[in-house]
């Protein structure tokens, strides 16, 4: 993400319905993992998963190549650090936990990025992994945001696994929507996170939220959502 997508994410997200609900399933995949410990979020703009981190009681460590997602994640008193994902300066087997949320699309050599969270994990260590997925989706959003691809379960798999990842669990999100956002998509002549009305919002909030209690992970969506761990 460049600068100014980084700006209109952090103006936006406390209060849009697909990040608050993406935090939510964050939040969710915290709980399941258990105690705290050292945590990083690579690819984290301006550190607002980061922050779910921290509330949940991890020591964690924002990571991003933008020097302005940086400057905007240390504002909101997060710990932050600029880096290439393909190249942490970080120790290996220092973390507990990898999150990696929307990150491996923007990067061409995707491969070096997945090695990389594998690295820094210990032995037992989780990685949380989203990605935009199918390409039958690619839209002028996708270009205006910097993705290279947006992927399918097999070859998200296949990354994950050549890295040295064990996968515990792949499932789609946004599986409500997806019709209304491949109708906008085929639209769309710009990057589509913007700010909606209260009520809108309202609207889609309830729909994603509904996922939550309805079988629909093993059904086409807009984003891929995956756990792993370091063997």
């Amino acid at each position: 993400m460049d600068a100014s997508d980084i700006q209109l994410t952090t103006a936006v997200e406390d209060r849009h319905w697909w990040y608050r609900e993406r935090r939510v399933i964050l939040a969710r995949e915290l709980q399941r993992i258990g105690r705290p410990g050292r945590a990083v979020d690579i690819g984290a703009a301006g550190g607002g998963n980061t922050r779910v981190l921290m509330e949940k009681g991890w020591d964690a460590l924002a990571v991003d190549y933008s020097e302005a997602g940086v400057e905007i994640a240390r504002a909101r008193g997060v710990n932050a650090i600029r880096a290439d994902a393909r190249d942490l300066p970080l120790d290996s087997g220092a973390f507990d936990l990898a999150v990696a949320l929307d990150m491996l699309e923007h990067i061409d050599e995707d491969h070096l990025a997945a090695s990389e969270i594998a690295r820094v994990l210990r032995p037992g260590g989780i990685a949380l992994i989203t990605v935009p997925c199918d390409m039958a989706l690619w839209s002028a959003h996708d270009e205006a945001s910097g993705h290279y691809r947006r992927y399918d379960r097999p070859t998200l798999t296949g990354l994950i696994e050549k890295a040295g990842l064990v996968v515990d669990d792949l499932w789609s999100w946004n599986v409500l929507l997806r019709p209304v956002v491949a109708l906008r998509r085929r639209k769309s002549t710009e990057c589509d996170v913007i700010d909606t009305s209260p009520l809108v919002n309202a609207v889609l909030a309830s729909i994603v939220r509904a996922e939550r209690y309805l079988p629909v992970r093993s059904l086409p969506g807009v984003s891929l959502m995956l756990r792993a761990h370091r063997p």
